[in-house]
């Protein structure tokens, strides 16, 4: 099978780079510094157990690569609708568009401008960051993916693809109902996204206060309620069951979206609790609680759009690295800014260690490793380009 992953960053790189790795035939759409770092240097996968470089084929522009036999759409949400634009150079009638994005709605969208014929819904499950052009962090034991044909039963082609991902060591699922797998990621993620994005707290934090717990239940309620409107029975228990799991995370976890929201990112905001909104006026289903989070958040993820229309998305810093990463808490990383006199996110690596450790939060031999990781990278690229 032929492969072009388009979105070649944290999430596509590592599985496109476990394709990569074994030998595949696939080809990533990059652009600026990424396409250049991973045209002279190659894909590099760093993570607590292992740190590998190998060499890709990469391009600028997915005309550049003729049809294939799928197109892992990997892009963020908010630039899905650009980019299913950009690939109708490369599918044909018999290529199949992977998409892995958050929400519901993603297969949907290239179904319309491709049939749902030639579209497999997908989901992923990994903790990554870019940590640098051509540089993919992974900080979990876990790189789980799973897909399935939309609208549509699995045939040869999605058992073909399965035996392709799991013969390149992709921990793979073959869903049967991947509608209903996206719906339950739905209730387990948004809701997170939704209530620590507003609250600015944890996890931990809001489970623990009885106001800010029922918002919380009220969040997964919707969800659950929306998607049996739209035919997808999530179950009977569905409130109770991503509770239980959400009472399984560490009460420090904050989700993405509201570290983004904090250093001026753009969101998934729209395709979060935006869709649960939207489709809730559309069916005819209250939804308050994730209506009024969409209108409170709404202005903080335009602004962020507008900067990155203006300027780009701002650099990651080693500080933020390591939240990203679930070394540090973000009260702990402001702890440590406050101990260094340092502005936020930023500061020599050494500095950053000798303040977890001083402040008893990791042991020094993991920062010791941790400076060694930082070093290495830099030698390697000659300027802080990194974290």
């Amino acid at each position: 099978m032929k492969f072009v992953v388009i979105g070649a960053g944290a999430t596509g790189g590592y599985f496109g780079g476990q394709l990569a790795k074994a030998n595949k035939d696939v080809t990533f759409v990059a652009r600026g510094d990424h396409y250049t770092a991973l045209k002279a240097r190659g894909l590099e996968i760093y993570s607590a157990q292992e740190r590998i470089t190998f060499p890709v084929s990469v391009v600028e522009t997915p005309d550049q690569v003729g049809r294939c036999d799928v197109v892992l759409l990997a892009v963020k949400c908010y630039d899905l609708e650009r980019a299913i634009t950009q690939i109708e150079p490369i599918v044909g009638p018999d290529t199949r568009v992977l998409c892995i994005q958050n929400g519901v709605d993603a297969p949907e969208m290239a179904a319309r401008r491709f049939g749902p014929e030639r579209i497999l819904g997908g989901l992923t499950r990994i903790e990554a960051v870019l940590l640098a052009p051509g540089v993919v962090g992974h900080f979990s034991t876990f790189a789980k993916f799973a897909f399935g044909a939309w609208e549509r039963e699995n045939g040869p082609f999605e058992q073909q693809l399965f035996a392709e991902l799991r013969h390149a060591g992709v921990d793979c699922e073959l869903s049967p109902d991947v509608r209903k797998a996206l719906w339950e990621k739905m209730l387990g993620l948004c809701p997170v996204a939704a209530s620590t994005s507003l609250t600015r707290s944890t996890l931990g934090e809001i489970l623990s206060c009885p106001e800010s717990r029922a918002m919380h239940v009220a969040a997964i309620e919707e969800i659950a309620l929306v998607a049996r409107a739209v035919g997808v029975d999530l179950g009977a228990d569905a409130t109770e069951r991503a509770l239980r799991w959400h009472e399984t995370l560490a009460p420090s976890v904050r989700a993405s979206m509201a570290r983004d929201l904090e250093a001026g990112r753009r969101v998934e905001l729209d395709q979060l609790s935006g869709t649960v909104a939207r489709m809730g006026r559309e069916l005819g289903v209250p939804t308050p609680m994730h209506a009024m989070i969409y209108a409170a958040l709404k202005p903080l993820a335009l602004a962020a759009q507008e900067r990155h229309r203006a300027s780009g998305e701002p650099r990651l810093y080693f500080g933020e690295y390591l939240v990203r990463a679930g070394r540090i808490t973000n009260e702990q990383l402001t702890s440590i800014l406050r101990l260094l006199k340092l502005e936020e996110g930023r500061g020599a690596p050494l500095r950053v260690g000798d303040a977890l450790v001083q402040l008893g939060l990791v042991a020094r031999e993991t920062v010791e490793g941790l400076k060694e990781q930082y070093d290495v990278l830099l030698a390697e690229r000659g300027r802080n380009t990194v974290w």
